[in-house]
């Protein structure tokens, strides 16, 4: 450890090479956490709050209770731990892994480690005593029959389920809740002096009043009775508590916005580029509930200039504030079929941050330049002040420029010839994002219709047309420039990061392409223009949708990160999210990095550290997880409730996913995505093939693969479940298997 400086502010003993970041952000700054872990891997032994204290010449009371929280704090995130003498010490990542829980319906689970890497695997011996979502430390025991390395709990760090929502049920006059939530493999016990009134089938939530140990299932006690099971508008109630939504604004946050008005302050608009007379308009869907992006483009001698403004919410939105901890906290905005859980309140979301038609509103601007040939000359950031001149949908923009719709051309005739350089910079911007090797998946989307009390008249397909690429594309291009001027600022940032296929999954696509005649070039690194060349060989084969689905599927999901790692699926280096701060927080703290270069600020006064961006990657890729899971189970639940009185009816539909158990198909039409079990196939015995996605008979050679065509009736719903179970009726062969057929007659 470096001593040169044995005395700095208010006489602690080591010069904190971080003391200007604590400085910016506490009135008292104490030691860092970097100096902390410095200083206990130095003594190599557990120590007491008073020994650290001791050492970095912590003395005020009020100093050593600040160090005390922030030594609770660097416990709950893993980089120390508490004995039960109450002496901290340094996790040693060899020895002991910090990581949280991720639960299974079958009682065992995993643990996904801090630090990255592999899960761990938990037996339902060591769940026992977990629950999902629990933050531990464990050591590894060693490694399971299957080959797994196998985890032994040594410390729960942070209990992170203290409510359950679930149906209560009463047997032999024991009550007991069963979790909705199935990572929870836990049913919840509730003494009777604990029922609080709730009837046996109602949907209830359950505080945890105690833990689960190894000899026994959790305690807790009924809060509240949300209804019965079948009420309208259920499916969310259960969501937002099952996957702890937070769904209600807290005090603090009121308070902050009482003051806020419909109108921004005339003093707000100073110090700003003026933008109004620009025809700057929005372009989102019929059913879009927020407006967080405008754009313009004219033409230059050279190509184009494009102009992409962004709702400033870092002008209301402050590091620090009630607001700002409220939407670090959700993260993100849950989008529902028919409801949204907005990142921030509606007086900012749908108000003062919206760039609503024909209104003044604060901007982050993005200018650039773009040749061409689609490639970004240059480009630059400034604050800005603009007035919308229209609230356009994809749908009447593809009618304009696609279509040329004379009735609304004639009703947009100012902005029509600005829509067509902007059709024209898209068709530069698509031809660009081709030669690089970006990959463009042709997935269907759906989305339901409500008819009478809140219940699913329909599911309909959600059409593509060149609007929404042409948006898609200008918000990529800004999302490019902001990456790249935040990494010449270097300034801490969070990046979308999005890596290329394991080796493991590498070697299982390319048996599977092999096998229907296809090669995937790059050798042990391939890049994505490799998996491009194979989208495009694959058009309009009758298996397209099959390999598309293959290669969806052997890459990992995209998280955020500080780490430059590169975006593989758009083949990019370089990229961030920075067009959307009213719904992701992660765009805010890039809009705030953006600003802070603009003022000239030091480096090193920057709000945030490096390791903050870490912990706010992780923050914010688990809240976005935790916004589709959440999604995921509502709109199973409506397709469940949709499917409820068709049993018994026939539907032509594809296998959509196959499983040792069975497969599943999505039923044409209507969207909806149902279990074939395998005990329900003819009396065979099927092999399951995982390179190839398909079930096999033994004795009959049958096959069922991912895209086969087949036709099932409707046998069972399950809405507790979640689940549709199918019967086969007639199987449609795939072009591929006749195919095969053929050859072998020839």
């Amino acid at each position: 450890m470096t001593k040169s400086t044995p005395t700095v502010a208010r006489g602690f003993r080591f010069e904190d090479p971080f003391a200007e970041r604590e400085a910016g952000k506490y009135e008292r700054p104490i030691p860092s956490r970097e100096l902390i872990l410095e200083v206990m891997k130095e003594q190599g032994v557990p120590l007491k709050v008073e020994d650290i204290a001791g050492l970095l010449g912590v003395q005020e009371a009020e100093d050593i209770e600040s160090l005390r929280r922030r030594l609770n704090a660097m416990e709950r995130d893993g980089q120390i731990l508490r004995n039960r003498r109450n002496h901290y010490c340094v996790v040693n990542h060899k020895d002991l892994i910090a990581g949280r829980v991720i639960g299974h319906p079958d009682g065992f689970g995993f643990l996904r480690p801090d630090e990255g890497g592999d899960d761990l695997f938990l037996s339902p011996k060591e769940m026992r005593a977990l629950m999902h979502d629990d933050r531990v430390v464990v050591c590894i025991r060693g490694v399971d029959r299957r080959g797994r390395r196998e985890a032994g709990l040594v410390e729960i760090l942070e209990r992170n389920t203290h409510n359950i929502v679930g149906r209560l049920y009463l047997e032999q006059g024991i009550s007991f809740v069963v979790p909705d939530n199935k990572h929870i493999a836990h049913d919840v016990l509730i003494p009777e002096e604990h029922r609080n009134g709730a009837l046996p089938g109602q949907i209830v939530v359950a505080e945890i009043i105690e833990q689960p140990t190894r000899q026994r299932d959790p305690i807790g006690r009924i809060k509240e009775v949300l209804g019965d099971h079948m009420a309208p508008g259920m499916e969310i109630e259960v969501a937002i508590r099952s996957f702890d939504l937070p769904s209600e604004w807290p005090e603090p946050v009121l308070e902050e916005i009482a003051g806020l008005g419909k109108e921004i302050a005339e003093e707000d608009k100073s110090g700003r580029v003026d933008l109004r007379h620009l025809p700057l308009v929005t372009i989102d869907g019929e059913d879009a509930r927020d407006f967080d992006d405008a754009v313009y483009c004219e033409r230059t001698p050279k190509g184009w200039k494009l102009y992409v403004a962004i709702a400033d919410v870092s002008h209301y939105v402050r590091p620090g504030s009630a607001l700002d901890d409220e939407a670090k906290s959700r993260g993100n905005s849950v989008y529902f079929p028919d409801r949204v859980i907005p990142m921030l309140p509606e007086v900012l979301s749908n108000g003062l941050c919206s760039l609503n038609p024909e209104q003044d509103r604060l901007c982050m601007v993005c200018e650039i330049y773009i040749n061409t040939e689609g490639a970004i000359l240059r480009s630059r950031f400034y604050s800005g002040l603009m007035f919308s001149h229209a609230r356009l949908t994809y749908t009447e923009v593809a009618r304009m420029i696609v279509d040329s719709d004379r009735a609304l051309r004639k009703k947009y005739r100012a902005l029509v010839p600005h829509l067509e350089e902007l059709h024209a910079l898209y068709k530069v911007l698509r031809r660009a994002r081709e030669a690089r090797g970006a990959m463009d998946f042709d997935t269907q989307e759906s989305y339901i219709v409500f008819g009478e009390g809140k219940k699913i008249s329909q599911i309909v397909p959600r059409e593509r047309n060149d609007a929404h690429r042409l948006i898609e594309e200008c918000m990529i291009t800004a999302n490019i420039a902001a990456a790249r001027y935040l990494a010449r600022q270097k300034l801490p940032h969070v990046v979308r990061t999005h890596e290329g296929p394991t080796a493991e999954r590498l070697a299982d696509l390319r048996t599977f392409l092999g096998k229907v005649g296809l090669g995937l070039g790059g050798g042990d690194n391939p890049g994505p223009k490799d998996y491009f060349e194979v989208l495009d060989n694959i058009t309009g084969r009758p298996d397209e949708h099959l390999i598309q689905t293959i290669l969806l599927r052997s890459l990992p999901q995209a998280v955020y990160s500080p780490e430059k790692k590169g975006h593989f699926g758009l083949a990019l280096e370089a990229y961030t999210h920075f067009t959307s701060p009213i719904r992701r927080y992660p765009d805010l703290l890039v809009h705030r990095a953006i600003l802070h270069a603009l003022e000239k600020k030091k480096k090193e006064e920057f709000y945030y550290s490096h390791n903050d961006m870490v912990l706010m990657g992780e923050h914010c890729s688990y809240t976005e997880r935790r916004a589709d899971e959440a999604t995921r189970d509502v709109i199973a639940w409506l397709k469940c409730e949709f499917m409820l009185d068709k049993l018994g009816e026939e539907f032509a539909g594809v296998i959509s996913a196959v499983t040792p158990f069975g497969f599943f198909v999505e039923l044409k039409d209507i969207f909806v995505e149902g279990l074939v079990h395998v005990s329900t196939l003819d009396k065979d015995f099927f092999h399951y093939d995982p390179i190839s996605y398909r079930l096999e008979g033994e004795r009959s050679g049958v096959m069922y693969r991912l895209g086969d065509s087949v036709r099932v009736i409707v046998a069972r719903v399950d809405l507790d479940e979640r689940k549709i179970d199918l019967e086969l009726v007639k199987r449609t062969e795939s072009p591929a298997r006749r195919t095969r057929k053929r050859r072998r007659r020839s």
